[in-house]
């Protein structure tokens, strides 16, 4: 399972109404080929639940889909939201991941 945090859904959902996206807006999210690390995390927006995702229904309303190929690489990743001095944005807390790059947005299995 994928799950959101709580902050992470406030974010999502501000997003969502900040750009007018319909309410069946899904959160995507998934894994690709590159990075320093060999993989890279991927988060978007969807309105097409392929009948071969995984879907998690988060907080708030949100539900997370996730291709199975990234799902093999996710599961049991959380994903949070975070404001600090440094910047803002999504992270990704993946115990599959043995290695990752500085800056958080790629890892190694």
């Amino acid at each position: 399972m994928i799950s959101l945090t709580e902050r992470a859904a406030k974010e999502v959902k501000r997003i969502v109404s900040e750009q007018n996206l319909p309410q069946t807006t899904v959160l995507r999210v998934g894994v690709k080929g590159g990075g320093c690390s060999g993989f890279s995390y991927s988060l978007g927006f969807d309105d097409n639940i392929r009948d071969t995702d995984q879907v998690i229904d988060g907080p708030a309303g949100i539900q997370v889909v996730c291709d199975p190929k990234s799902f093999l690489y996710l599961n049991n990743t959380e994903v949070d939201f975070e404001e600090s001095l440094m910047g803002r944005g999504f992270k990704f807390g993946n115990p599959n991941a043995s290695k990752t790059c500085g800056c958080g947005e790629s890892f190694t299995v």
